[in-house]
């Protein structure tokens, strides 16, 4: 008798359904992602036109004082009674500053909003009908960074963390762990007049060596108390359990290649104690940890590890590899005396806690006197 056909089989679970399943996931999250950042830009947009019509409704009512106070408290005891939570005096506070600190900001044709907005009656009228004719600027981030961005008053620094936000998509708490560490004026500290007002204007701009420098680095994030013993092994350690939060304190452009490479010259072994590559300055960074004062032999040793990967393992088409201490207590002028000028070595301090502020500003105060006296003796 012939053979029966054999019935087609069903598919197992496992390992056939896993591209399947990665496709779907990768699909959904993605669906997710930009459903998440639709909403956040449509709320931030609408605040943006709430405010606009709060204020010009002003500008064509009393000038007498408190005035807009009672529009304020009217304003929100009737939205709330239409329209629920989210219209307290506080809130529309909020939305009118946000509009008066941003109407001014480089305008661009706003897109059509009717598009992301439900279906209208005939008696409604969507708010994208009404931006049609208008300019909005061009908003990216959500509604809860710009409430804490509104709340840094120099307007050079908070377009600097506006603009790193957006290029870096920081959540809310790494925007506020950025703006805590002072990252702001400890990259102004590393720069001359021009560079500070190039942050402002475009951010962390990444052209040469200099421009990843920050000083100081602030690790409080590894959780090692100052005050207590530990090892430059404890410290390398705890920067390998928190690398993540490292590579966004180290800047744009960081990939983690290594710990403790280890390389041989003349039958003695040699260990950097971190490497990693920037792909923006396509270059090496070795990375050496030194818990104490810095000295003279600790930069002749990091010379040496540069000129072997300089020799060694870079190739041709990349740029030459860079050298960074992280020490807790350094000086400058033993750093120039020891050094060649063009070493691509630099010595930057660490600290474990969160900088002051206001410590910071000082610095940066001093700094730019400093300057200002120098180029007006020259």
């Amino acid at each position: 008798m012939p053979e029966k056909p054999e019935k087609s089989k069903s598919p197992s679970p496992g390992e056939p359904l896993l591209p399947l399943i990665k496709e779907i996931r990768d699909l959904v999250q993605s669906a997710r992602r930009t459903a998440a950042q639709n909403v956040n830009t449509l709320q931030v947009v609408t605040n943006f036109e709430i405010g606009r019509r709060i204020v010009e409704y002003e500008q064509k009512g009393s000038s007498r004082a408190g005035y807009g106070e009672r529009i304020l408290k009217e304003l929100s005891h009737r939205l709330t009674e239409e329209l629920g939570r989210g219209f307290s005096k506080r809130n529309l506070e909020y939305i009118r500053r946000f509009y008066l600190e941003y109407h001014d900001v480089t305008p661009q044709i706003a897109q059509t909003l009717s598009a992301q907005l439900p279906a209208k009656t005939p008696t409604e009228t969507p708010i994208g009908q009404t931006l049609s004719a208008q300019f909005t600027p061009a908003f990216t981030l959500s509604w809860s960074h710009y409430l804490f961005l509104m709340n840094i008053d120099k307007r050079d620094e908070r377009r600097f963390y506006e603009i790193e936000s957006q290029q870096n998509q920081w959540s809310l708490s790494e925007l506020k762990r950025q703006f805590n560490s002072g990252i702001y004026e400890r990259l102004a500290l590393s720069r001359d007049k021009k560079g500070v007002k190039a942050l402002a204007d475009k951010g962390q701009i990444i052209g040469n060596p200099q421009d990843v420098l920050k000083d100081p680095y602030v690790l409080e994030f590894l959780g090692l108390d100052e005050n207590l013993h530990y090892s430059e092994s404890d410290l390398e350690s705890a920067i390998i359990d928190k690398l993540e939060i490292f590579l966004l304190e180290l800047g744009k452009g960081f990939l983690f290649e290594s710990r403790q490479k280890r390389f041989t010259f003349d039958a003695d072994h040699f260990y950097v104690d971190l490497v990693f590559y920037n792909r923006i300055l396509r270059c090496y960074v070795l990375i050496d940890l030194k818990i104490g004062k810095l000295t003279h032999e600790n930069l002749g040793q990091m010379q040496m590890y540069v000129n072997y990967y300089n020799r060694e393992v870079k190739l041709d088409d990349e740029n030459p590899t860079i050298g960074m201490i992280l020490c807790k207590t350094k000086n400058d002028a033993l750093v120039k005396l020891t050094l060649p000028e063009n070493a691509n070595i630099y010595a930057s301090q660490y600290q474990l806690y969160l900088p002051s502020k206001e410590e910071l500003k000082k610095k940066l105060i001093e700094w730019s006197e400093t300057a200002l006296n120098t180029s007006e003796a020259g």
